[in-house]
């Protein structure tokens, strides 16, 4: 019997691209729904602005250049519920911000401008963050589902040691939570997404998100989002990336979403690599990966059944997104400066740790000049 090799490898590329693009699920939808739960956003909006921005991603970079959530301004909203127009105004800004770096080419002297140790310790500071959010607001409240997430999580690592398959332990937690909520309130009722409405956050708000929001977020944007984005497209598909042309994206992706009721967005590389992981090469994956958000969009109109989903789900998957953002948190070349940020930003906030380590970094950075 003869068979088509080119059909094969057709069928070959699209499962490979179909299992990649929830790749960066295990961070995105976690964010997204806490939170929607601790801050009251909508979260079908939400999803729905994710999901734009994946398809047009996907078309537009054609290799799978992750879309996620802000996660300094996602770790302070869930740890201190704040507004939405204060979320809305931090967006805003991040996107002008990022929009005017990205056309005028200053990612280059960005580089030069914060140190490495800095950019580590924010990463440690928002894991403590989001461990500090999950355990008595979503994990406590709900032992039982959270006891379960955290069984498929061992599951799942058990059988990526000896079986060598990604690990998909967020989708089966996600996926167990719908079938909860599905059980709890029987199949949602499918209404479309309402017309998202132009939100323009008072000025008040802008103050507030420029010192509560925006001194965490930007450097971690700047250097994780976009210059080890960068660096990761080179390793992974041997192609330049040119960081600014990332940064304008990210410009368009913030301002455009939280206009208009979306969560701010960027990129990151860790979601490359999670993407690049289970199997993404293109961007099919993130197409793919921007209906299945809508389909979840659609299903989250019904707020009876958005209200059942398990929230302990939410806590475990918060806890797995922190050891992952520690991990590379604790790859720092100077631990004094970024365990301060850390220990700071706990009790204090990340923008407080944030410029109390880059001060610190600045300082060793001038004496080192001097010996």
């Amino acid at each position: 019997m003869n068979v088509d090799n080119n059909s094969f490898s057709h069928h070959s590329y699209l499962l490979s691209e179909l299992a990649g693009s929830v790749g960066n699920f295990g961070t995105v939808l976690p964010l997204l729904f806490a939170v929607s739960f601790s801050c009251g956003m909508n979260v079908s909006l939400m999803l729905l602005w994710a999901a734009v921005w994946y398809i047009i991603t996907g078309l537009y970079y054609r290799i799978p250049i992750p879309v996620e959530p802000l996660k300094a301004v996602g770790a302070i909203a869930i740890a201190e519920s704040v507004s939405t127009h204060l979320i809305a105004a931090s967006g805003i800004l991040m996107g002008v911000i990022c929009l005017c770096i990205g056309f005028f080419g200053w990612m280059d002297r960005v580089r030069r401008i914060i140190p490495e140790p800095v950019i580590r310790g924010v990463q440690l500071g928002l894991a403590l963050i989001f461990v500090k959010s999950a355990i008595p607001g979503f994990i406590l409240p709900d032992l039982s589902f959270a006891a379960v997430s955290a069984g498929i999580v061992c599951v799942f690592l058990l059988i990526k040691r000896v079986l060598k398959i990604p690990d998909l332990s967020a989708i089966f937690i996600i996926g167990s939570g719908f079938f909860i909520a599905f059980l709890s309130t029987g199949f949602p009722s499918i209404t479309f997404f309402s017309v998202p409405t132009l939100q323009l956050p008072s000025s008040s708000d802008f103050f507030d998100a420029s010192v509560r929001l925006i001194p965490p977020q930007l450097p971690l944007t700047l250097t994780n989002a976009i210059l080890a984005t960068s660096l990761l497209v080179h390793d992974l598909f041997k192609k330049d990336e040119n960081p600014d042309k990332l940064c304008k994206s990210i410009g368009l992706m913030s301002l455009s979403s939280s206009l208009f009721g979306g969560f701010p967005m960027c990129h990151g590389a860790g979601g490359l690599a999670a993407h690049y992981r289970f199997g993404a090469r293109g961007g099919l994956s993130l197409i793919l990966g921007g209906l299945v958000l809508l389909l979840t969009g659609v299903i989250c109109t019904d707020t009876n059944f958005s209200s059942a989903l398990p929230v302990g789900m939410f806590g475990v998957l918060l806890v797995v997104v922190a050891i992952e953002l520690a991990k590379h948190g604790l790859k720092t070349e100077n631990l004094l400066v970024s365990g301060l940020i850390a220990v700071i930003s706990l009790p204090f906030g990340l923008a407080l740790g944030f410029g109390a380590g880059l001060v610190l970094a600045w300082a060793l950075r001038y004496r080192n000049k001097l010996i």
